[in-house]
């Protein structure tokens, strides 16, 4: 075994070491393909009122001008899979992916963690790590790193974890041993884009915002438009109905991550309690929850919406 595929190995061990569920290392480079995708994505408009999606494209698609001198791409994987659902089952729902404490803060943490054992154990490296916190196509250097592949519903998919997993990136200017991509085991499935209520897959791998229910309920700040009613399956915040329907996701296990156990409060709250919600409510289930990520005010606008439909 060389030098590289001793670090790389030893990389990933202490990854599985720290919690996280897989990890790959991907060559840092121009993304060409995916900066096709972008282009034609923001050129249509479907990012809605996420203007800063237009920002920094040539960042986006090169991490070498993200993070100079970034020679690899550390991707981890961490899955929030759970059969916990919300008891009352007339209730408003909530993406599973915000039941448990915010993942930015878990997964960022065990990243730093990861690039202190690269300092220390292998040698002296620069680096930055990211989840969500930056502008990165993280799905793509999950799947360049052989993670799993970019399903119909742009959501990345492992053979073995599902689609209910949280990315964290890791950028080092260190050359290590690199991970192939795998083979796309979508076939001739499409019960992701028949799922959707409001036909927000307009293709695969091709995603309207301003038609996506975990759009409407989280980004969007303005009144959800009327010819939505009824069509959001009672989702207040995040939507899960594309990777419920999803064959990959029936196949994953439950989540032993201690910090994405479901806040109890949140499990046992009443179709009643969610359309009185108060204030404290509000904030005792989004303490450390992504549920913060919305305000009190734009919670409520969106149980009023499903409430009306």
């Amino acid at each position: 075994m060389d030098q590289k595929s001793k670090h790389s190995q030893m990389i990933k061990s202490e990854a599985k070491r720290l919690g996280f569920d897989a990890c790959g290392i991907a060559k840092a480079e121009y993304l060409k393909e995916e900066a096709t995708h972008l282009k034609y994505w923001l050129d249509h408009k479907m990012y809605g009122g996420m203007k800063y999606m237009k920002n920094y494209f040539d960042e986006r698609v090169d991490p070498t001008k993200l993070f100079k001198g970034t020679k690899s791409v550390i991707s981890v994987i961490l899955s929030y899979n759970t059969d916990k659902v919300q008891r009352d089952k007339s209730a408003p729902l909530i993406s599973k992916y915000a039941y448990g404490k915010d993942y930015h803060f878990v997964i960022k943490g065990k990243l730093n963690q990861l690039f202190e054992f690269i300092n220390t154990k292998i040698s002296k490296a620069n680096g930055r790590a990211f989840v969500d916190s930056a502008p990165m196509l993280d799905r793509a250097w999950a799947a360049r790193a052989g993670l799993g592949w970019i399903g119909k519903n742009s959501n990345l998919i492992s053979r073995i974890h599902g689609s209910f997993v949280f990315i964290g990136s890791l950028l080092v200017d260190t050359e290590l041993h690199y991970d192939k991509p795998v083979k796309n085991l979508c076939g001739n499935c499409k019960k992701c884009i028949e799922a959707c209520p409001t036909n927000a897959i307009i293709g695969p791998k091709l995603i309207d915002a301003r038609k996506c229910i975990s759009y409407l309920t989280i980004e969007h700040k303005l009144s959800i438009p009327e010819r939505f009613k009824g069509k959001f399956q009672n989702y207040i915040f995040g939507c899960d109905i594309c990777q419920n329907i999803c064959p990959w996701n029936e196949k994953s296990k439950n989540h032993g991550t201690p910090y994405f156990k479901p806040l109890p409060k949140l499990l046992e709250m009443t179709k009643k309690e969610w359309y009185n919600l108060e204030k404290s409510s509000y904030t005792e289930i989004s303490a450390d929850s992504p549920i913060k990520r919305i305000k009190f005010t734009d919670l409520k606008k969106n149980i009023e919406y499903i409430r009306t439909s």
